[in-house]
């Protein structure tokens, strides 16, 4: 299968970015209502720029964020990243590692924060925060357990994320005929089995022809 076309099918099967975008938002706001804190974000890595990314925030600075980036070695977060090692800290003031002017330049300095890598297939994919729980909230073992099951969901959906991106620019860059290929996968996913089969038998047939050109 050519390259165009992998790229085609990866698009019309992976979906839209705006997918993968929500559940991210879900589970930042899921994490921030359970651990009762501030606000709660997800970082992604982006490795071409060598950068952190708010890609979800909810609580302090959510709809102002996403998009704002930092070095990937900026603070706590870049600490979490390089490391791949969950880090809390309850008195940020007193941590060396903590960017203030980076955290001022969001417009929320927090005072506490639990971080955990974004881990999937060897990759370190960025990073979930959960900044200022409540202050009589004693950490535990559980909390990091917990704050781990989000990170799984969210690395996943980072992954998703990026394979999306990455299929989306070959198809804007290719045009027309991955278009309707990607159009055709997409539309795949939802049909009934018998025609889903019928469709599945018609790609095969796409296959060989071009692997015989």
């Amino acid at each position: 299968m050519s390259d165009d076309l992998r790229a085609a099918v990866a698009a019309g099967a992976l979906g839209s970015e705006d997918s993968y975008r929500a559940l991210l938002q879900s589970i930042v706001e899921v994490a921030r209502a359970i651990f009762g804190a501030r606000a709660s974000s997800v970082f992604l890595f982006d490795e071409p720029s060598d950068e952190l990314v708010f890609e979800a925030v909810a609580g302090e600075g959510a709809g102002d964020l996403v998009g704002q980036r930092f070095p990937s070695s900026t603070g706590i977060a870049g600490w979490v990243l390089v490391t791949r090692q969950p880090l809390v800290v309850e008195e940020l003031e007193n941590d060396p590692r903590f960017a203030r002017e980076a955290a001022e330049s969001t417009g929320f300095v927090p005072k506490g924060i639990m971080a955990v890598p974004l881990l999937y297939e060897d990759n370190a994919l960025g990073v979930l925060e959960v900044l200022d729980r409540p202050a009589n909230a004693a950490f535990s073992l559980a909390e990091m357990e917990l704050l781990g099951l989000f990170a799984n969901e969210a690395a996943i959906a980072l992954d998703l994320l990026q394979k999306a991106r990455a299929a989306r620019a070959v198809l804007e860059s290719e045009g027309g005929e991955a278009e309707a290929v990607a159009r055709f996968v997409s539309l795949l996913a939802d049909a009934e089995p018998e025609r889903k089969d019928a469709a599945l038998r018609l790609l095969r047939a796409l296959e060989q022809l071009l692997q015989e050109r």
